[in-house]
């Protein structure tokens, strides 16, 4: 049988997941951030290697990376200008006029990706039903080239007021400069972000340009690469919002793969929920860069239309970049095993979101890094094994370590390196669970009978301790949680989105015009999906996007998957308000509801999965070795047996605390907690009540 490979790039490491016949073969390489496509093939080599499987048997390969979204962290993306109507040069400028801190006097905004001297504008105007008030002036479209060729203009965007009601004015104004310049790459709002809101729209269109040319040739570097490598399947990429999508159309809309790695890390969390029959649950990915935590209700990620990327304000939302894309919620934060700690002005210890990324990486890796990060202090409270490090294949180093928190935390707190090590895993904990806080009562939710899914390099040895913080007494490890978004990727549909703007209100619904535009809506993501389903079965979903007249954002309803009928206008009226009182305790009577977008989605079935069953117990295993651990909770340090995972039978059981270790990552289990193997081979913690 042909074998499935998914390809994870992440800030430090890259995760390789190969499976065939049931069976899986996982690797760990540090990323190559000057060419990511290096580390890539290089995983490629060493996972088909260890498996004895050849290039030409892999059927498919799944492929998500971090590179839009560091582009535009770091603003390292193409010289990008945005055409825009007559008037509203400054969109990007002005935003929506919110302070995401109405009390600094000193605010710093994000700025735009374009500056102004290249926001160019020509005369144009559509009304807000979409009819021409003043024609493109197509001249003017003509003239703006000379000067974008001038600047050494890279990417295009083009977004004009009202585009996402008729888009005939920027289709129009694209052919013109296409046949004047046909190699430069080109954006439309009506196609990147078809939606109402012109600051986010027209942001949306500007980062998609932005990382353009930049993914169109990384990818083609990667397709290259693969096909001499001897891979000539199929390459998928995974979208931020938990489906596949062809190179094309990736290459197209690049700006829709930011969140594509964490989408994997909730695809996986949520498969594994399914099959341990667990409808509550919290997904905890913490990688070398960033954590992210994702809660996960009846075996499916919450979704969103909404992203912030680069923010200025630390964890404040309304500090960054808006993107309107389709994408799993999720929190994201800086704490990963490559975050760098520091004492700031006032005495506290600091972690992230600088990260040390995989070159030079943490101190401990013996490459030049001096700033003490989160693996540094795990490695100096006696959690890792040095030798064993990520498969045995990178050797940690105590002494730089030690130096590195000493100088950085220790000698401004007064410190031992040791001690200064636990106030930084405290923090880095602290900081975790305080996000898993703010997400789920953000989200109206709270974690009464939730399990933690813990996975990701740093996830298991993290796990227990945030689970503790936010009063959770189950923690499960799933087998290959060291690169479990790659896993997850493997678990992926076949899937887009598409969403469009239609304003409506419930007084004056208009079935017709609503089903036709759905209709619509259902041809285009059926047609991408096509392109890649291998006339597998598919299924729709059909969400309004809708609030009270007058209030200034939504919530999301879902839809029949059919033609609407008027019956069903009082039904979604009804389920309207259920939703808004879930979140707001109660809905507002005799207020009318408005629709301002709505969003389909094309993705093939996923095969049902039984809840595994239970297992007898089992003798426990003997110890490998035992390891001096400090605890973090108490300081105190103790000897912890250390186990081999893959000596662990399903049903066998051991009492913290100690560890259970792995090729890709070790499993800490703290005092008080117990671990045992369940029937499919996962390590599911829990905490003896107090």
């Amino acid at each position: 049988m042909t074998a499935r490979l998914a390809v994870d790039i992440g800030g430090t490491f890259t995760d390789l997941a190969l499976e065939r016949d049931g069976q899986r073969w996982t690797t760990k390489v540090l990323t190559t951030p000057k060419a990511p496509e290096e580390g890539v093939l290089d995983g490629v080599r060493q996972v088909l290697a260890t498996a004895g499987i050849a290039a030409s048997e892999v059927s498919l390969l799944i492929h998500g990376t971090t590179l839009a979204t560091n582009a535009l962290i770091e603003r390292k993306g193409a010289k990008t200008a945005l055409l825009t109507t007559e008037g509203f040069r400054d969109v990007l400028a002005l935003a929506n006029e919110a302070r995401y801190d109405q009390y600094d006097l000193n605010i710093e905004l994000p700025q735009p990706l374009v500056p102004r001297r290249w926001r160019l504008t020509v005369p144009e105007r559509l009304d807000n039903e979409g009819r021409v008030l003043l024609p493109l002036d197509e001249a003017a479209v003509r003239a703006q080239v000379g000067f974008m060729r001038e600047e050494g203009i890279q990417a295009l965007a083009i977004g004009f007021l009202h585009a996402f009601v008729n888009p005939v004015h920027e289709r129009r104004a694209a052919e013109i400069l296409r046949e004047a310049w046909p190699e430069l790459p080109i954006s439309l709002s009506s196609e990147v972000s078809p939606e109402m809101r012109e600051w986010e729209r027209f942001s949306t269109t500007a980062a998609n340009a932005y990382v353009q040319p930049l993914m169109a040739s990384y990818l083609g570097r990667l397709k290259i690469g693969l096909r001499e490598a001897g891979l000539g399947c199929p390459l998928f990429l995974m979208l931020s919002g938990g489906g596949l999508t062809t190179i094309e159309t990736a290459a197209r809309f690049p700006i829709r793969l930011v969140e594509s790695g964490p989408a994997g890390g909730a695809i996986f969390s949520a498969f594994v929920a399914k099959q341990r029959g667990l409808d509550k649950v919290l997904s905890f990915d913490m990688g070398g860069t960033t954590a992210k935590v994702c809660l996960i209700d009846d075996y499916a990620p919450q979704a969103s239309r909404t992203f912030e990327v680069a923010r200025v304000g630390r964890f404040k939302k309304g500090s960054g970049l808006p993107l309107r894309i389709p994408v799993i919620e999720m929190v994201e934060i800086g704490a990963g095993g490559g975050s760098i700690a520091q004492v700031d002005s006032l005495g506290r210890i600091q972690v992230g979101p600088e990260s040390a990324g995989a070159d030079p990486g943490p101190a401990c890796y013996g490459r030049g890094g001096t700033k003490p990060a989160v693996t540094d202090a795990n490695l100096a409270l006696g959690r890792y094994e040095p030798t064993l490090f990520a498969g045995g294949s990178l050797t940690l180093h105590p002494a730089p370590a030690l130096a590195a928190l000493d100088a950085h935390v220790g000698e401004a707190l007064g410190l031992a390196p040791e001690m200064a090590a636990l106030g930084v895993i405290e923090m880095v904990d602290e900081n975790m669970a305080n996000a898993a806080r703010v997400h789920a009562i953000e989200s109206g939710k709270g974690y009464g009978g939730r399990t933690v899914i813990a996975f990701g390099g740093g996830g298991p040895v993290h796990g227990y301790r945030v689970a503790e913080k936010i009063g959770v007494t189950r923690v499960l490890v799933p087998s290959g949680a060291g690169v479990g978004s790659a896993i997850g990727f493997l678990r992926a549909p076949v899937a887009y989105e598409v969403v469009k703007s239609l304003y409506q209100r419930f007084a004056t619904f208009d079935v017709k015009a609503v089903n036709a535009l759905l209709a619509a809506m259902s041809a285009e993501a059926s047609a991408v999906v096509a392109e890649g389903a291998f006339d597998a079965p598919t299924g729709e979903t059909r969400i309004a996007y809708m609030r009270y007249v007058g209030q200034g954002h939504e919530i999301a309803v879902a839809l029949p998957a059919r033609a609407l009928t008027e019956a069903d206008v009082k039904a979604i009226r009804a389920a309207y308000d259920a939703e808004y009182t879930r979140f707001y305790d109660r809905p507002v009577p005799g207020s009318d509801v408005e629709v301002l977008s709505f969003a389909v989605t094309v993705a093939t079935r996923v095969a049902d999965v039984s809840p595994a069953e239970d297992v007898l117990a089992q003798p426990s295993p003997a110890p490998i070795r035992t390891q001096q651990v400090r605890d973090t909770r108490t300081g105190e340090v103790a000897p912890w047996s250390v186990y081999d995972r893959a000596q662990m039978a399903p049903g066998a059981s051991v009492a913290g605390p100690c560890i259970v270790a792995e090729a890709e990552t070790s499993t800490l289990v703290g005092p008080g907690w117990t671990c045992r193997v369940d029937g499919l081979g996962y390590l599911e913690l829990t905490q003896e009540s107090r």
